[in-house]
This record gives C-alpha cells, structure tokens and sequence, in this order.
C-alpha cells in the first residue's frame, strides 16, 4: 500500500467556499491471495506450522516511510471455515529492503601492479580484493 499526503479542493459548507486540505491518498501497489492448502479437517487443539514463501514483483519498492509518503508491505492471513465466519490473523507489517546491488569488479592497476577492486558487502565501496577489512565502514570480508 502506498500512502501519499496531497493537496486537495473541498467545498466547506460552513465557510461557503473551498478550502485546501492535506489528504492521504492510498493506492495498492501488489496484492496477492495465495492459497496454503485445500479443505483439511481440523480438530480442538489441533495446530501445524505451514512454511510459507512469498515472492514480491521486481517492481516492488522497498519499505517507505516520510511526513509525506509511505510505503508499506504487510500481511495477514486468513482460513475460511464453512457454515462459520472466517478466522483471520492481526495484520502484520514487512520490512521490504532494498535489494543490494550486483556486485561490480572493477581492476585498476596500480604502479604497474594490477589490483582487483570488489565491493563492500555491507556499504557498496569498491576495496582491494586483498584486504581483510573495508577501509570505508570497516566492515570484515565475508568472501
């Protein structure tokens, strides 16, 4: 759901005229009703952990939020039962990060010596593939 703060033109019948007034203006950017399972019979104190996998389109943005617009993922589920009304969970809010960059190698040859760059994991700063330790954020070398 993306939520916008915008400017709109409403008549106001007490002051007889039209105002300008902040709104927040909503539009669902994905929407998906996955089905877990068929008809199962269940029984008191029955319980079962079902794993569940949802994928986000690429054009998915990332978990937003500002004075003046939002971005925000969230979840709940739901189990029809027949003859009753439904059962369905608290809504639950994602975080949806942005997916980091393809890592780029870089080779820059230094004094006739070539070195080969690699990114930071964690912040993105290309660093001699030779070093343990990201002279940037400091961060250790996972490969």
């Amino acid at each position: 759901m993306e939520s916008a703060k915008k400017t709109k033109r409403e008549y106001d019948k007490e002051k007889g005229r039209e105002v300008e007034r902040e709104v927040w203006e909503h539009a669902i950017l994905y929407s998906a009703k996955p089905t877990l399972r068929g008809a199962t019979k269940i029984y008191r104190g029955y319980r079962e952990e079902i794993p569940l996998s949802i994928g986000l389109p690429p054009t998915g943005r990332p978990t937003y939020k500002s004075i003046s617009n939002n971005v925000v993922w969230s979840i709940k589920g739901v189990i029809g039962v027949d003859g009753r009304p439904d059962v369905v969970s608290r809504t639950m809010e994602i975080q949806v990060a942005q997916p980091a960059a393809a890592p780029v190698i870089k080779e820059v040859i230094v004094k006739e010596k070539e070195v080969v760059m690699i990114p930071c994991k964690y912040c993105g700063t290309l660093m001699p593939q030779t070093e343990i330790i990201c002279p940037h954020c400091g961060a250790r070398r996972t490969v």
